[in-house]
C-alpha cells in the first residue's frame, strides 16, 4: 500500500540526505552569493559611465545599453530555472551560469586595461571623439551578454539549489532570509566601495575586483559540491502549461466525447486507488481544454 501511495515524480535525491545538505552547505551558498552580487553590482552600478567616458558612447545609448543589461538579468532566471528543474538540475545550471559569468567580468576587465581593445579618450578640447572600431564593440557586447546572462542565471539558481539543502520549511525560510541579506549587503558594498575604486583608482583595478570576486564565488560555489543534495530534473510546470495549451490549439475542432478512454487524467500506478470522476462537460469556450 505505501508504494502504491508513492508519487513516481516525486523528487527523488541523487545522495543520501543524512550525508549530504542540511546547514553544512550554508557558507558555501552565502559565499558564492556574496562574490558574485559584489561582482555584478560593481560593473552594472557603474557601467553608464564606463560607456560614456571610456567608450565614447553617446549618453542616450549608454542608457539603453544598460537597460537593456538590466532587462536581460532579470528575464534569463526564467529560462534558467525552465532548463534546471526540467533538464540539467540546480547545480549544473548554477555552475554555468557562474562560468559565464567569470568570463564575461574577465572580458570586461581585459577592455578596461588593453588599450586596443577601447577607443582613445576624448580630449576636453577636441569638438569630436574617435567612436570604437567594429572590434572594441564586438569585444564590449560580448562580455556584456555574458555578463547578463552569467549573473541572470545563477543568482536565483544557486538560492533553489540551496533551499533544496533543507527538509523543514522553517529551515528553508531561514536560508532565503541570510541568502538575499548577503545579496544585498555585498550589493551596497559594490554600488559604494567598488564604484569608488572605479570612479578614483582606475577602471582596471575596479573590474579587477570584480573579476576576483567572481573567481572566488565559483571557486566557493564547487568546493561545496561534495557537500551538496543534487536532485534529479523533475520537470517544470511552465512546460506543462505551455502543452495545455498546444493541446488546446490541436483539438481546437473535436466535439466532446463520453468515452472515458478519450481522457487524459494522469492515472499511474498509485491512482488505482483513487476513485476517477466522469469527465464534465465544459461550455463551448472551454471544451478545447478536455
Amino acid at each position: 500500500m505505501d508504494d502504491k501511495l508513492t508519487s513516481p515524480k516525486e523528487p527523488q535525491s541523487l545522495s543520501n540526505g543524512k550525508k549530504h545538505g542540511g546547514w553544512r552547505t550554508f557558507p558555501f551558498f552565502i559565499g558564492t552569493v556574496a562574490g558574485l552580487s559584489l561582482a555584478s553590482a560593481g560593473i552594472v552600478g557603474n557601467l553608464i559611465v564606463y560607456l560614456i567616458k571610456e567608450f565614447n558612447i553617446k549618453s542616450i545609448d549608454a542608457a539603453q545599453i544598460v537597460n537593456v543589461v538590466v532587462g536581460s538579468s532579470n528575464l534569463v532566471p526564467l529560462v534558467t530555472a525552465v532548463v534546471a528543474d526540467s533538464f540539467f538540475g540546480s547545480f549544473s545550471v548554477a555552475f554555468a551560469s557562474s562560468c559565464v559569468s567569470l568570463l564575461g567580468t574577465v572580458t570586461l576587465f581585459l577592455t578596461a586595461t588593453i588599450n586596443s581593445l577601447k577607443p582613445h579618450p576624448c580630449n576636453d578640447s577636441s569638438s569630436t571623439c574617435k567612436p570604437p572600431t567594429k572590434i572594441q564593440y564586438t569585444v564590449l557586447y560580448i562580455s556584456i551578454v555574458l555578463i547578463s546572462i552569467g549573473f541572470g542565471g545563477s543568482r536565483f539558481t544557486s538560492a533553489s539549489l540551496g533551499a533544496n539543502q533543507f527538509d523543514k520549511p522553517e529551515h528553508q525560510g531561514i536560508f532565503f532570509n541570510w541568502f538575499f541579506f548577503a545579496f544585498y549587503v555585498a550589493s551596497c558594498v559594490a554600488l559604494t566601495g567598488v564604484i569608488y575604486i572605479e570612479d578614483n583608482f582606475g577602471w582596471a583595478l575596479g573590474f579587477g575586483v570584480c573579476a576576483v570576486a567572481t573567481f572566488l564565488g565559483v571557486v566557493v560555489f564547487l568546493s561545496g559540491y561534495g557537500f551538496y543534495r543534487n536532485d534529479k530534473p523533475n520537470g517544470s510546470a511552465v512546460l506543462d502549461l505551455g502543452r495545455v495549451f498546444v493541446a488546446s490549439l490541436r483539438k481546437r475542432k473535436w466535439k466532446n466525447s463520453s468515452i472515458m478512454e478519450d481522457y487524459y487524467t494522469g492515472a499511474t500506478g498509485y491512482d488505482d486507488i483513487v476513485q476517477i470522476l466522469p469527465p464534465t462537460k465544459p461550455g463551448k469556450r472551454l471544451r478545447y481544454y478536455e
